[in-house]
Formats: C-alpha cells, structure tokens, sequence
C-alpha cells in the first residue's frame, strides 16, 4: 500500500508490542527497531507487517510474530560472538535479527524459493555474518556444528535428538513446543556436562513448523 510510514509503523511496532511485553534487551530493541520487516513479506501483505501476528509468507510458512520472537531469542541469551542456527529462517528475518546481535548465524531453510529470498534479503541488508543453508530443518546443519544458540522458528511438538546433538557445551535452544493437548509454551533447552535441561519462559503460540518435528502416532494391534 503506498503513502503507509514503515519507519512510524516500526517504532509504533516496537513501542506498543516489544517494550510492554518483557523484551529488556536493547540489542533487540534496536535490531528490531532498525530492520525493515516489510522488506520479508510478500508485496500484498507490506502494510500488516507490523500488525501483532504472524504472517503467511508462504504456504504453510510464517514470519513468527515479532513480540513472540524477540521474547524468544531474548530467552536464549544470546551473545555477540555466538555462532547461531536458525532453524526455518523463511524469508531470511529472524537471520538478519540475529546477525545484529550473534557472531555468526547459519540460515537454514528447506523451501527453495524462500531460500532464495532470504539470500536476496541478506544480499539487501548487507549481511556479511549469515550464511545460507538449504536442507532438511529436522536435521540442522553439522557442518558448522556444534552451536552456542539454536533457534527454532515456529511451534513443534518435539525437538530431534539430530537437532539437540548440535548444541555446544553450554549451549542454548529456544523454540515452542505445542502438543495437541496442551497449549504452547516456549522452552529453552540447555546442555551442560553433555546432558540437556529444559526449562519454560513463557506461554505463547505460533504456527506449526513443518518437518519430522511431530511425536510419531503409536498403533495399536488387535
């Protein structure tokens, strides 16, 4: 839509959303203050990118909601010379965030086409910490492993232990868990002396994310 101030709806955005929701980190603050988030939406939904929910980017993929993500890497206290996984990186925002406050992000993505936007978004933001993966999101990435932060872009009922043996010692990985009978709560999982703790920070939904992620059916044989 033209005429809408993206900069005014972005401080409105970071204003109304992130400071009066427990976001106390102003690396954060500022990257998402500083981020043009239209610039990761399709053309038609430019003017709800700062709107307080997620957005379909493409099917069956979402930009999370922004105050649900800055909660959530601000829960997996991350510092500025971690090496970091983004696990479902979409159109490559959460990647960029990151790269304001990581030392190194590793974008994973499954989607080709998303791939590739997100590789013409880091291209845009000048990003020269990301770098792009496409693979599997169940499977990480090993070859830049073991990582300080993972983060897991969307809800799933259960984390791969694939994706947990990639954590380094001490470090961290936040995502949303969310069985079909219960409501969602982000998690942040840490490894220390070789085994994983996990403990919740906060109530919260977000769409599911696709992949081998879900707790497998049992069958039962008559």
């Amino acid at each position: 839509m033209s005429g809408v101030d993206y900069t005014l709806s972005r401080r409105n955005m970071v204003e109304s959303q992130i400071r009066t929701n427990r976001v106390t980190d102003q690396r954060i603050i500022d990257a998402i203050g500083k981020i043009p988030r239209e610039q990761f939406v399709p053309k038609h939904l430019e003017n709800l990118a700062y709107i307080d929910h997620s957005l379909e980017i493409s099917p069956g993929r979402y930009l999370m909601e922004s105050m649900v993500f800055a909660r959530l890497i601000q829960g997996a206290s991350v510092r500025n010379d971690d090496i970091c996984l983004d696990v479902g990186c979409g159109s490559g925002y959460s990647s960029v965030v990151l790269g304001e406050i990581a030392g190194t992000v590793v974008a994973l993505e499954s989607n080709s086409d998303l791939a590739k936007k997100a590789e013409s978004n880091f291209k845009k933001s000048d990003a020269d910490n990301i770098f792009l993966i496409t693979a599997p999101l169940d499977e990480g990435y090993s070859g830049q492993a073991p990582y300080d932060v993972i983060v897991v872009n969307g809800s799933v009922e259960r984390l791969p232990e694939m994706l947990l043996n990639q954590l380094n010692e001490g470090g961290r990985l936040v995502s949303i868990i969310s069985k079909k009978s219960t409501s969602g709560r982000a998690k942040l999982f840490e490894k220390r002396h070789g085994h994983i703790s996990e403990r919740e920070l906060f109530d919260a939904t977000a769409p599911d994310l696709p992949g081998h992620f879900y707790i497998p059916k049992k069958f039962n044989f008559d």
